[in-house]
């Protein structure tokens, strides 16, 4: 480990050095990231999975930037170039960019204008302009390298001028100093490309638009990146470049009485115009797309995780309803345990209109499925279908409500190998139907079959890098897979894939298992009969659960590990592995010196207290603190509203500039950033997140664009 770079560590992450240490030895020897969060914080001082997962990514790219360093070095020094000045240049550059800076001029080049000028011998012409001479003229100096390829002085000084311009171009502090110039006082501009289509005027604020560097959002930042990448938009990077050229007038010209001042004032223009602006434009650009995308990335990150917690409907009846106009409307009865017991199809819209019939069907399922909720796609022909619903089951037996769930991605799922396996003998939208459905009774078994880029919870996410979105939001789901833990005997493959340490393989030797055998009766069980390497079983087995088996505290969080101590625990307050959750048990713990029995049994304080945790709520789901989705009997229209309304909506998405809140209309309505509270905030994540349930006031009604603005702070 490179004690360098775990200081540097410390510093930008606020995280004391030994904690940086711990986390990095325990990686190193192939611990996985939730297993340390949950498993090893007496280790650690307790750092949670974003904090280790940092450490990791800063310490990779303080390596890899020490390893160009080193060739940086070495590529230089083999040209017999190298000097201390350079190699301490080098080696306290804290940024990729100022190592490739300090390297340029001595990168091997392409063909240029200068390398065609310095192959016709006009390197000595241009020092010696570059020496400010006062006596003698330029042409006689240029007279002296006339050749086959330089046929006249005015040649040979136009030569001399371009190598003079790569020189400019490739200083280290030159391009340092303009690029944060640029940053600091330029300006991005936009302006709609003539004859280009915007039907949708997805881009018309930004027809004519302008805005300092330092100051634009990063959701802006995308914006823009689309809109050109959509030949709509022109951009542009503008600074005032008569403080550029003056500045490098200023460091270039030692003398100003020399007569070659004009030729190098020209160098110095073209330097810049032509070599300099453009790679400076393109690197700032390249830095704010950076900056955006993972300011996109966590924000997607950050919407997902609060979407994949969403609460299950446990022990529900559930009808998943795929809506739609011409091909109909399918349905998929859900039974308690996410089963598929019927399936079929309704047409009650356009073209068909078979409303009564429909209805009659829907009311006919309730009454022989003993139907509690409706989940309704929010598609094509959603509202309608809402509608059609809310009528519907006010004429039903029993009580039965409604919910809109999100279907973003359900015809991904559909149509993947997965849906396929599992559906063989069903269509496609009959697949969908039942997604539906299941993400209502259980939205993270259901939600990890998906591509996470397809659902739809964040903004511009096919404008990102796609490694890294894939790579957060794989971290992301495998964290909450892991908070959440896993049934082994009931997870699907691609909910296992999740568990910490896991791999094809295991998985594969879980379900044939199970497949032969039956029910896993015991964490042991999986190390007995070598489903999993002791490694893996290390790391994977407090997260799975074996829910009515030999042992109880299988069904829990605490690690085989610790079976030891909890059972030491439970004998030294008088109780047994049988009252575990019991209200007795819940006492006496709650009553305990907690440093008295960290010395009492041998362990650390991290540990006992996540054994205590467990043993007060053996089968507690963080998802159960999270807020419940609404449901509901009755439709909302948006002639209903009035401004200064209070409604009760859910937040189904947050971006960078506001929050998309679900009130039951067609389209979410919007709450900007300056409505979510009344004092100043640099996110709305601050104040709110996905699946939040949110009492919210009607701020203003477009009835032309069938879309409401909403605000969090009462409207008076």
């Amino acid at each position: 480990m490179n004690k360098e770079i775990i200081k540097e560590i410390s510093l930008n992450l606020n995280i004391k050095e030994n904690q940086i240490e711990k986390a990095l030895e325990l990686l190193s020897e192939g611990n996985t990231v939730p297993f340390i969060a949950r498993y090893r914080k007496e280790a650690t001082n307790a750092l949670d999975e974003e904090q280790i997962r940092s450490i990791e990514e800063v310490y990779l790219y303080q390596v890899n930037l020490l390893k160009r360093k080193e060739d940086v070095i070495r590529l230089i020094d083999e040209k017999g170039l190298l000097t201390e000045e350079i190699k301490n240049k080098i080696m306290t550059s804290s940024k990729l960019v100022e190592v490739e800076d300090i390297y340029r001029p001595y990168k091997e080049k392409k063909k240029t204008k200068a390398t065609e000028a310095i192959a016709s011998g006009l390197t000595p012409l241009a020092n010696f302009i570059l020496a400010f001479p006062t006596l003698g003229n330029l042409e006689d100096q240029a007279n002296k390298y006339l050749s086959d390829t330089v046929l006249n002085t005015s040649d040979a000084i136009t030569g001399a001028k371009y190598i003079i311009a790569e020189m400019i171009s490739d200083n280290a502090n030159y391009r340092k100093w303009i690029r944060s110039n640029t940053y600091l006082y330029g300006k991005i501009t936009s302006n709609k490309k003539k004859d280009s289509v915007d039907e949708n005027k997805t881009y018309d604020m930004y027809y004519e638009y302008s805005e300092p560097i330092k100051q634009v959002k990063p959701h802006r930042i995308l914006a823009l990146n689309r809109g050109e990448k959509e030949k709509i938009l022109n951009i542009n990077i503008e600074i005032d470049k008569n403080v550029i050229l003056q500045y490098l007038e200023n460091s270039i010209i030692k003398n100003k009485n020399s007569y070659v001042i004009g030729e190098v004032i020209e160098a110095i223009n073209d330097s810049y115009k032509r070599l300099i602006e453009p790679s400076i434009e393109r690197e700032i650009r390249a830095d704010l797309t950076a900056s955006a995308s993972i300011v996109a990335i966590d924000n997607f990150g950050k919407n997902l995780e609060n979407l994949l917690l969403t609460p299950p409907m446990k022990e529900k009846i559930v009808l998943g309803f795929d809506p739609a106009y011409r091909t109909g409307c399918k349905l998929a009865v859900i039974d308690q345990t996410g089963k598929k017991i019927n399936v079929s199809k309704i047409y009650p819209h356009e073209p068909f209109n078979k409303t009564e019939e429909s209805k009659k069907i829907v009311l006919d399922l309730i009454e022989k499925y003993q139907i509690d909720i409706i989940a309704i796609g929010n598609g094509t022909a959603s509202r309608e279908s809402e509608a059609f619903i809310s009528e519907t089951i006010k004429e039903a037996s029993r009580k039965v409500e409604y919910i809109i769930v999100s279907e973003a991605g359900a015809s991904v799922y559909s149509a993947s190998k997965l849906a396929i396996e599992e559906f063989p003998d069903l269509h496609v939208e009959e697949r969908s139907a039942i997604s539906i459905g299941r993400r209502l009774q259980d939205p993270l078994s259901e939600l990890v079959k998906i591509d996470p880029e397809s659902i739809g919870v964040g903004l511009y996410q096919h404008d990102v890098p796609n490694k890294d979105l894939k790579e957060s939001l794989d971290f992301v789901i495998s964290k909450v897979v892991n908070k959440v833990g896993v049934n082994i005997n009931t997870a699907s493959p691609f909910l296992l894939k999740y568990v910490s340490g896991i791999n094809k393989k295991n998985i594969e030797k879980i379900i044939e298992y199970r497949d032969t055998y039956g029910k896993i009766t015991s964490r042991e069980e999986l190390k007995k009969k070598k489903l999993l390497t002791d490694k893996v079983y290390e790391q994977a087995i407090g997260f799975l659960r074996i829910n009515d088996g030999k042992n109880i505290l299988d069904a829990t969080g605490i690690h085989p590990e610790s079976y030891e101590v909890t059972k030491n625990l439970l004998e030294s307050i008088n109780m047994d592995i049988k009252d575990i959750g019991s209200i007795e048990l819940i006492d006496r713990l709650n009553n305990i010196d907690k440093n008295e029995y960290v010395n009492l049994l041998k362990t650390n304080i991290y540990t006992l207290e996540d054994i205590i945790d467990s043993l007060k709520k053996p089968s507690r789901d963080p998802r159960d603190e999270m807020p419940k989705p609404i449901l509901k009997s009755d439709i909302l229209h948006l002639e209903d509203l009035k401004v200064g309304m209070k409604l009760q909506g859910t937040v189904r998405n947050v971006a960078p500039f506001g929050a998309f809140i679900d009130i039951g209309l067609k389209n979410d309505g919007l709450a900007h950033i300056s409505k979510l509270t009344d004092h100043f905030i640099k996110d709305p994540s601050e104040i709110v997140n996905v699946g939040d349930i949110v009492d919210c006031y009607v701020d203003e009604i477009f009835m032309d664009k069938n879309k409401v603005g909403l605000s969090l702070i009462p409207i008076k």
